[in-house]
């Protein structure tokens, strides 16, 4: 069963001439990491404030877990979804371990169930544990978002809404972000819906990517689906789909070399190595950079094969095309 199914939902502001939200329809699964995409205006915010009830639909339906969420106690509900947005939202007279407590206390979890919990985020987060007395404005604009985050998860929701939480962060605390928020999914499995208007972060996050304009969905698909068949001239100027780099970069060596190939003999001993887990964009980097035609992909401390610029024209012949006559060759 999908955790979060929308039917036909609409929602009219008496101020607009046009729907915020336009009578959409979509279903996410447990587990998804799903972005929303689009220019400011495209209705992603109000979308997301309708799952949690922030904003009641005009019209259709917002189920979830199967369940009319209008059948549900708002408090309930949201008590049930982790919340976190891009001014962090935390109060500022509380503590860090205070604020990372505000859901569970209104749940009535007993004091040491807490305190383990505030202790456990801390850890998931990667803040230290001498941090649960500061106040917010001790902390920079990163560890604010981490403790905003460590929050939305203290309840250990099932569904996380996420409203451009790394938006005013800059780009390398953004990245560092990134990666976090990636490794504690990995962990906990949680359903994401996370907006943003940057598609390099989308492409970076998603499991799929709901393109929105209008008020309305334009595609929602895979990341490289939407790369490599953008269904409107919005959608490919959007994402930048032609962009071949953007396209290598959802792609990994380890697709690139479809099975397992016995290495070249000699000659890798100096070169910089891949792993099956790079993506297609850094080991063309790699290969530039080094000047070579091929370079060795180490997998367990072996070499499992070579990467060669044959191989990303086979994955992408428009990417690539060309390239090797380029590349000076050395050793190869």
């Amino acid at each position: 069963m999908s955790i979060i199914v929308a039917e036909g939902v609409t929602k009219r502001f008496s101020s607009d001439s046009r729907p915020a939200v336009d009578a959409v329809s979509f279903a996410v699964d447990p587990g998804e990491f799903i972005v929303l995409l689009g220019p400011s205006g495209c209705g992603k915010t109000t979308l997301l404030k309708m799952i949690n009830r922030i904003y009641e639909p005009t019209s259709g339906q917002l189920l979830i877990d199967g369940v009319d969420s209008r059948s549900l106690p708002v408090t309930h509900l949201r008590r049930r979804i982790g919340y976190a947005i891009q001014q962090t939202g935390l109060f500022p007279h509380f503590r860090v371990e205070q604020n990372i407590a505000v859901v569970p206390r209104l749940l009535g979890w007993e004091r040491p169930r807490i305190e383990a919990r505030i202790t456990e985020l801390l850890d998931l987060v990667g803040l230290p544990h001498d941090f649960r007395r500061r106040y917010p404005r001790q902390l920079s604009g990163g560890q604010q978002q981490r403790v905003g985050l460590a929050r939305a998860l203290a309840a250990d929701p099932a569904i996380m809404l996420m409203d451009e939480p790394f938006g005013a962060l800059d780009a390398i605390t953004r990245a560092r972000l990134q990666d976090e928020l990636l490794h504690i999914q990995r962990k906990v499995h949680k359903t994401i819906l996370f907006v943003t208007h940057d598609i390099e972060e989308a492409l970076r996050l998603a499991d799929r990517m709901m393109v929105m304009n209008h008020g309305q969905i334009v595609q929602f698909d895979t990341p490289l689906t939407i790369l490599t068949r953008p269904c409107t001239r919005f959608v490919e100027q959007l994402t930048s789909a032609n962009d071949v780099l953007r396209r290598l970069s959802l792609l990994t060596v380890a697709s690139a070399l479809g099975r397992e190939r016995p290495p070249a003999a000699g000659g890798s001993a100096d070169l910089p190595p891949l792993h099956p887990q790079d993506d297609l964009r850094f080991a063309l980097t790699q290969l530039l950079g080094a000047g070579e035609s091929s370079l060795p992909v180490i997998d367990d401390g072996r070499e499992v094969g070579r990467l060669t610029l044959a191989d990303l024209r086979a994955m992408l012949p428009s990417t690539v095309a060309g390239l090797e006559g380029h590349v000076p060759v050395s050793g190869a």
